[in-house]
């Protein structure tokens, strides 16, 4: 079944519950998101009792926000306690500490960080909320100077946000040693067995060293095929550890020069965040990523990628770096943005009144294009901006 919460459901999620009469959750968010009664909809109620009779029922959830709802219903326990061991970054660490006994990591409370002493240290290191999503809060710290420019960033007033404290709570931070190497993202299942099932694997680019932005995805066959099976191997000791079925998760790692695999986080019960990656699945490689994970089907990789063209797909998440603040802005050029790209698959435009990104653009880049990408990850987007 499916828990839809704010800020954001795509059409491509809504059409996948509605062809496939899967159930949703009728919560008041849900409601004031999708207005359309014909879906098969199941009161807070009924949806408890599957959980209680059921508690490997598969459940995926739209949005960070929706975890507010399964914690607050005790017949959940035992989804509650994986979504602590995962949502919780300090809890993440001491999971998985075993496996990684020389990673450095501590916390602090957001009181104490103007006061905080770096002795024992090292730079660089990366400060972030606890409980944090969508980069915000989180700072990468090579020197003295950054850490000044940080500590003035770290305060109650500038990590307010539209997200639920189960989602966003900026009172207690982790710092931990910074991961060398290129950073992934991983969509995928553990599926009744308990086994790993993987469905997508993106390569997060960044602008520079200090860059935490999410500006670009990337997924090709390339890349699928390069690390699926070192992933596999290491995310089904982590499912192992924790019991998990029918459980999807989105796992953000970093793989060093050497091929070595460090884990970032693991965000449960979804996939990217605002219907991004597992919706990029579809227009990439044919796979529903929701049907999937419902159905326990495993893509057969070898047979996606028999009749596909070697193309590069993204996810291009235009986020508002231009230094106007959202109520200076008055106007988003999205056509001037599509014609900066090579195939643009879909474009989806947001209020940035409203959310905290102007939109996303899917992309279809051929291997000797890959500039366009580059151009709009270092780009400020002030071309497409008005102010007046």
């Amino acid at each position: 079944m499916f828990l839809i919460d704010k800020p954001y459901v795509s059409d491509f999620l809504i059409n996948t519950i509605r062809d496939n009469n899967y159930k949703i959750v009728s919560t008041k968010e849900a409601k004031e998101l999708i207005s359309d009664e014909s879906l098969n909809w199941i009161s807070e109620k009924d949806a408890i009792n599957i959980i209680e009779k059921e508690p490997d029922t598969s459940i995926y959830l739209n949005s960070e926000n929706a975890i507010a709802w399964i914690l607050k219903n005790p017949e959940s326990f035992k989804l509650s306690n994986q979504i602590h061991l995962f949502k919780d970054k300090i809890k993440f660490r001491e999971l998985i500490k075993d496996s990684f006994p020389d990673f450095f990591y501590k916390t602090v409370e957001l009181e104490d960080i103007q006061e905080l002493s770096l002795d024992g240290i090292n730079f660089p290191f990366v400060i972030k909320p606890s409980l944090g999503f969508f980069s915000l809060g989180v700072h990468i710290v090579r020197n003295i100077a950054e850490w000044n420019a940080a500590k003035n960033e770290l305060n109650f007033n500038t990590l307010q946000s539209i997200y639920p404290k189960e989602v966003l709570n900026p009172s207690t931070f982790i710092i931990e040693e910074y991961i060398e190497g290129e950073e992934y993202a991983v969509d995928c299942y553990f599926n009744t067995e308990g086994e790993v099932v993987i469905l997508n694997i993106l390569h997060h680019k960044f602008s520079s060293g200090t860059d935490i932005s999410d500006r670009v995805y990337s997924t090709s066959k390339e890349i699928i095929y390069k690390y699926k099976n070192a992933i596999e191997e290491f995310l089904q000791p982590i499912g192992d550890k924790t019991g998990l079925r029918n459980f999807p998760a989105h796992v953000e790692i970093r793989i060093d020069a050497n091929g070595q695999i460090c884990p970032i986080e693991v965000n449960p019960l979804r996939y990217g965040g605002l219907c991004t990656t597992g919706d990029l699945s579809w227009y990439a490689f044919g796979i529903n990523s929701y049907d999937y994970f419902i159905n326990n089907k495993k893509p057969n990789w070898e047979q996606i990628f028999k009749n596909r063209s070697d193309k590069k797909y993204s996810i291009v998440i235009l986020d508002n770096n231009s230094g106007f603040t959202s109520s200076e802005i008055t106007h988003f050029d999205y056509d001037l943005l599509t014609q900066d790209f090579e195939n643009v698959l879909i474009l989806r435009k947001l209020d940035i009144k409203k959310y905290p990104v102007f939109g996303f653009v899917f992309t279809e880049t051929s291997k000797d294009n890959e500039e366009e990408l580059n151009e709009i990850l270092i780009s400020n987007l002030t071309k497409y901006i008005s102010t007046e």
